[in-house]
């Protein structure tokens, strides 16, 4: 099942007020609206890119904190969007975004341990990243991850 930006945005606003802090929502607005508008450029530059799904992406690569420490947040929302019968390309994006060039130390959270967990281990390893998903991990670093929307 496809994830549009839309249906994105209310996925993970159906969380808000419900988890200890709505700060990770925020952050992944911000995400979202970051990769939709470098997305836009690329493609006004040709370049083959989906800007919808660019955007779902970023909304929901962090929809794992609705329920967990920040620590385990990947595997969580993967899992979850693909209990709620999401294609892949979207639950991928929560294992993917945190780790950067097919390496589980190039970490944008803190060091993983490769033992811990074999399957995400080699997940990321050997998964080709999409430009939407390359889109996201940059947007993912550059958006803040306190709140300063609720100043």
């Amino acid at each position: 099942m496809k994830l549009t930006s839309n249906s994105a945005l209310k996925l993970i606003e159906n969380f808000r007020g419900t988890t200890q802090s709505d700060r990770w929502i925020e952050h992944c607005i911000c995400v979202g609206d970051t990769a939709g508008k470098i997305a836009q450029a690329l493609t006004d530059k040709s370049y083959n890119v989906d800007v919808d799904k660019a955007i779902a992406l970023g909304y929901v690569h962090d929809i794992g904190k609705h329920s967990v420490k920040p620590q385990s947040h990947e595997m969580k929302g993967y899992e979850y969007l693909k209990e709620q019968g999401y294609d892949e390309d979207y639950y991928n994006i929560c294992l993917t975004h945190s780790y950067l060039n097919n390496d589980i130390l190039c970490v944008a959270g803190g060091v993983q341990d490769p033992n811990e967990n074999p399957f995400l281990t080699n997940f990321i390893k050997n998964h080709k990243y999409t430009i939407e998903e390359k889109i996201v991990n940059l947007c993912d670093l550059m958006c803040p991850r306190k709140s300063f929307y609720n100043r």
